[in-house]
């Protein structure tokens, strides 16, 4: 019998699903631990930058169904990748945690507002219960989804940051309780520890969810690339359907400059077609009877008839999707450094505060005879409230506040804590050829002319004849000519031959700009030589004829970028090793690679294929950073434990990115390099700073003598220590704290203002 879903659809063993209400790493390593445990899951990967799990499962001995179950028993919330409803959920999640974290602000502005009322002397007697009250409205209500996350870990043994806040806030609650009807315990003071550990707690929870409230929209944007409907000629008959009726086998007419609607092969017509989505390269490609087109790509000259050959799930698009998505699932999960220290933090707190109890009652009951149990109580609750990691989560955000102001000023965003973290660590970076190493668009390189013929005047001809074309090789002409100063001829009798070239009438002469075929022409075994060279060396050559004879020839190619070259040196100083990783042919390929300093390259790579190279990579222990920009990159960019988009690409590469280079300026990446070593330094300086005050804080409290209006100061202060750390004396400029305010990777106020000036 064939197991099915919760939606009634057949079992694959395979379930990939976006997870709502992840924190940090430690829920995605909560997560992994409790699914992991199931029996019949054979493996579990979650990624935290994007929300996304991958459980591979036997799905006779476990549904999907059961496992969605358990990850909303924790307290997460499911959502589906490729629906627009999931934005909106997301959404919905970011205002619920505003609407939380306002509501238990207002009440600790309250408390605070009594506590200075209660130190400055004024004391009445409903001061305890309104700070109950307050307490109760902040843990029970604001904080409930907490709450309910914690018992759910704790049922299953997790212990986690969520669990560290509800001990903390429930021993202040209880140090309260006994303070109602105990009056030597500072009732007040244990209720204002409970409200200021549960509000910073929803403070961070709320930041945690803003920056990745921006979803990736990477996959809806591929689907739309797809036309929604098709022409389909059906018995001589032209009628127009929707994509989802379309069939393998029919036929679909695509005119020029339209995008081609399905995967097929030319069964007539000929045309040049724009497959940079596929291959990243700019120059199109051919395309005539027999040959593939790809749904999504652009027709541009001529009208052609495509006989359908994959539709829905099977199509190249819905393909790069799964690509996307399940290298979302499979980057490889990163533990932040902070989590780290908190996974033997939190059960380290927990077991101090029992000893403290226990010391005070049955060891002092064993040693004097007689149990302390006041001092047992306060101690226990003292290091439950002292234990509680305000500076140690705070470490990490703003040593990426800082560092993301410092990356903007340099036309970087950081979009992701990983970013910060693994960057200084990386050893391999992966670049895309077209766009990335190389300007992205086709120039002309070389003008040859045969003996006794001007470079000026066969380029006002060639360009002559190429202006009215929109091929990106026409226009790579005219826009040389123009660059010259050469006044454009008007043209007569103009051709294009799809595939060939073009020709016309100028000035009384008969030009082709093309293939040397289109005509019998005198001269061509003088530049043959000179020709075979420029293409040998990666350029398209397009040959000019005048009146039969040949006047020369033009050399078109993707100019690598200037800096190029010093960038990739600039890498190998920093002891990165860069390799290229290209869709397009190997010759090419390793032209550009000699030009910029690459030894390693891997040449007509699809877009899986790149995904898969990545993860060779990471399997065989490399840091791998991978830099691209165009449709073909994304699922490397997901894949790769650095994602680096060039700015001016597309936006499904920026939407799959963990950095984003402003514009076009290659040389950033050893600048994001360094900015993000210097963060990442800085925030174990702040961990190291925040430690000490709860390494020394909660030994303290085990005495019973820390009274929690100390602990609250304490974790105040410790707060302020890694603040300055951060930010030094300009911590307390009104500009630091918009810059707190502001999104990670947003443009800085300083990146903004030079962009006025540039604009």
């Amino acid at each position: 019998m064939t197991a099915t879903d919760e939606a009634g659809e057949p079992d694959s063993g395979r379930l990939q699903v976006t997870i709502g209400g992840m924190h940090c790493s430690f829920c995605a390593h909560t997560i992994e631990r409790a699914v992991g445990r199931m029996d019949g899951v054979e493996q579990v990967s979650v990624s935290l930058a994007h929300e996304e799990a991958l459980v591979v499962h036997d799905p006779q001995r476990v549904r999907a169904g059961q496992v969605r179950e358990l990850l909303r028993d924790l307290g997460y919330t499911i959502r589906d990748p490729r629906k627009v409803a999931a934005l909106a959920e997301a959404e919905a999640e970011l205002a619920e945690a505003r609407w939380r974290l306002a509501a238990a602000a207002a009440a600790t502005a309250i408390a605070s507002w009594l506590m200075l009322l209660m130190l400055a002397g004024y004391h009445f007697a409903l001061l305890p219960w309104i700070m109950l009250a307050l307490a109760i409205q902040v843990v029970f209500v604001a904080s409930w989804p907490f709450l309910r996350m914690a018992v759910a870990s704790l049922r299953r043994g997790i212990l986690n940051q969520h669990v560290l806040m509800v001990v903390g806030a429930l021993g202040g609650i209880a140090g309260g309780l006994i303070g109602l009807v105990e009056p030597t315990f500072p009732a007040a003071h244990f209720l204002g520890a409970a409200i200021f550990i549960a509000t910073y707690h929803l403070l961070s929870s709320f930041v945690s969810i803003k920056v990745r409230a921006r979803s990736s929209e990477a996959v809806r944007k591929l689907l739309n690339l797809q036309p929604p409907v098709a022409r389909v000629v059906r018995d001589g008959t032209e009628q127009e359907l929707s994509i989802d009726d379309v069939a393998v086998g029919d036929l679909v007419r695509v005119r020029p400059g339209e995008a081609i609607p399905v995967d097929g092969l030319v069964a007539g017509g000929a045309s040049s077609v724009d497959t940079s989505m596929v291959t990243g390269e700019p120059i199109p490609e051919e395309k005539t009877s027999g040959d593939e087109v790809i749904g999504g790509s652009v027709n541009q000259t001529g009208t052609l008839l495509v006989e359908v050959s994959r539709t829905g799930g099977d199509s190249f698009l819905a393909t790069v999707v799964r690509y996307v998505e399940e290298a979302r699932a499979l980057k490889p999960g990163l533990l932040a450094l902070v989590d780290r220290i908190l996974r033997v933090f939190v059960p380290a707190v927990l077991l101090i505060a029992a000893s403290a109890l226990l010391w005070w009652t049955l060891g002092a009951w064993l040693v004097t005879g007689s149990a302390d149990v006041r001092r047992g109580v306060f101690a226990a609750l003292a290091v439950g409230v002292m234990g509680y990691p305000c500076a140690l989560g705070m470490a990490t955000p703003l040593a990426m506040i800082r560092g993301g102001g410092a990356a903007a000023e340099r036309g970087i965003l950081m979009r992701s804590a990983d970013a910060f973290q693994v960057f200084g660590r990386i050893d391999t970076v992966v670049l895309d050829k077209t766009g990335t190493l190389t300007q992205g668009a086709p120039r002309v390189t070389s003008v040859v002319t045969a003996a006794g013929r001007d470079e000026h005047e066969m380029l006002r001809l060639a360009a002559a004849v190429e202006d009215p074309s929109e091929h990106p090789l026409a226009r790579a002409i005219v826009t040389r000519a123009e660059a010259d100063d050469i006044d454009i001829a008007e043209v007569r009798d103009f051709q294009a031959r799809v595939g060939e070239g073009v020709s016309g009438s100028v000035a009384g002469h008969r030009v082709i700009v093309g293939k040397a075929s289109l005509a019998a022409a005198d001269g061509l075994d003088e530049l043959s030589a000179r020709v075979a060279d420029l293409e040998a060396s990666a350029h398209t050559v397009v040959m000019v004829l005048v009146d039969d004879t040949v006047w020369g020839a033009i050399a078109i190619a993707d100019p690598v970028k200037f800096e190029a070259a010093d960038t990739i040196a600039a890498l190998r100083e920093r002891g990165i090793d860069p390799l290229m990783l290209t869709g397009d042919n190997q010759r090419t390929a390793t032209a550009v690679a000699e030009q910029v300093g690459i030894s390693t390259v891997h040449a007509g790579v699809r877009p899986d294929g790149k995904a898969e190279q990545v993860r060779a990579l990471q399997a065989a222990g490399h840091r791998v950073a991978m830099v691209g920009d165009g449709i073909n990159d994304a699922p490397a960019l997901m894949q790769a434990d650095i994602g680096i988009a060039i700015g001016a690409g597309t936006d499904i590469a920026i939407e799959s990115s963990d950095v984003i280079l402003i514009g076009h300026r290659l040389a950033a990446v050893a600048d994001a390099f360094d900015v993000a070593r210097d963060s990442y330094r800085r925030t174990k300086q702040n961990l190291a700073l925040a430690f000490a005050f709860n390494g020394i804080g909660v030994p303290l409290a085990t005495t019973g003598l820390v009274h929690p209006a100390w602990a609250m100061l304490a974790m105040a202060t410790s707060v302020t220590v890694v603040l300055l750390n951060s930010f030094g004396l300009a911590a307390l400029s009104p500009r630091a704290w918009r810059r707190f305010a502001t999104p990670i990777g947003a443009p800085s106020d300083h990146h903004r203002d030079s962009q006025g000036a540039h604009a």
